[in-house]
């Protein structure tokens, strides 16, 4: 992997990549910021072999002023710096207080009612030129809100890890190449059902469970951009520009605070419950899972006695919660 990097930390950023890969990362989680910063190093620094503060954030700040940028960036080196530490380089880490200026992102959680004029707008959707394409995109931003999946693993998902009879899905090497098994409601199994006769006549020898005409799956640009359009459609009301900015991925969200306020509402232990939801949920640490009940209306969570003093051991400091 060495080769793709020309700068005097090549060998050591593929090293590192090479290393969270073996443990579980994905490769292209870190190969464009680090075929960035390797490209700035070598046209701007070529004979600096040291990460000094000065070269940290001169490349954090280089040719940006966007916020989300900048943030990535600092949290990438801050994971290169503190790998070349560990093995006898001395690096610079940027500091916890650089990240003070990016507040953190909070997701769009659907009322019900923006959530039935959604679904009612996905419903409504009509393609002469693909007449399936409607029943693809009505089933799948339904299975995605329905069993919390992150939107690749529903348009990835294959037919033979879908499994009718006994209404589990096998998601199959997700985020840090974990898999699980998740169950679909009664409800959605029967969609699925349904929907697996329609796909059987129209594609019978496809591979994918939410297939384009080609046969292979949606992008994720393709789907968020129909996304927001059905989100838009739903708003009659609001012009193009005053829409809110919603993603595929904020359909998990809603059905992590959905479970959640109806634990509270049945009475049941929050901090009991969320290994279930974390599990259901893939999220690698509880603390991803935790982050919702802090998207839940306060008096609510105060009055159901969630202990918030357990639970900020298990906040997230960072970003896990977008898992």
């Amino acid at each position: 992997m060495s080769e793709q990097f020309v700068s005097r930390f090549g060998a050591d950023l593929s090293d590192m990549i090479c290393l969270m890969t073996v443990q579980g990362g994905r490769e292209s989680t870190y190969m464009n910021r680090a075929s960035s910063f390797d490209r700035f190093c070598y046209e701007q620094h070529p004979t600096c072999d040291k990460l000094t503060e000065a070269l940290a954030l001169s490349w954090v700040n280089h040719d940006t002023t966007n916020t989300t940028t900048i943030h990535y960036r600092a949290t990438f080196l801050r994971g290169f710096a503190s790998y070349l530490n560990r093995i006898g380089k001395p690096a610079f880490v940027i500091p916890d207080k650089y990240f003070c200026s990016r507040s953190l992102f909070v997701p769009y959680l659907f009322s019900d009612k923006e959530l039935t004029d959604l679904f009612a707008a996905i419903d409504q959707f009509q393609c002469p030129g693909n007449p399936f394409l409607p029943i693809v995109l009505s089933t799948y931003f339904r299975l995605t809100y329905t069993c919390g999946l992150r939107p690749s693993e529903g348009r990835n998902l294959r037919r033979t890890d879908v499994h009718l009879d006994s209404g589990e899905i096998y998601i199959r090497c997700s985020k840090k190449n974990k898999s699980r098994i998740v169950v679909m409601s009664d409800d959605m199994l029967a969609l699925a059902k349904k929907y697996l006769v329609l796909l059987n006549a129209n594609d019978p020898d496809g591979e994918f469970f939410f297939p384009q005409k080609s046969g292979r799956p949606f992008s994720a640009i393709q789907m968020q951009n129909r996304f927001q359009r059905f989100f838009s459609i739903a708003h009659p009301d609001l012009q193009v520009e005053f829409v809110p900015h919603v993603r595929v991925y904020d359909l998990r969200h809603r059905f992590a605070t959905a479970a959640l306020n109806r634990w509270l509402d049945e009475r049941q232990d929050i901090q009991a419950r969320l290994p279930y939801l974390q599990t259901y949920m893939g999220h690698t640490a509880l603390s991803a899972t935790a982050y919702y009940i802090h998207l839940l209306p306060e008096n609510l969570v105060k009055s159901s006695g969630v202990d918030w003093a357990s639970l900020s051991k298990v906040y997230p400091n960072e970003e896990l919660w977008k898992e």
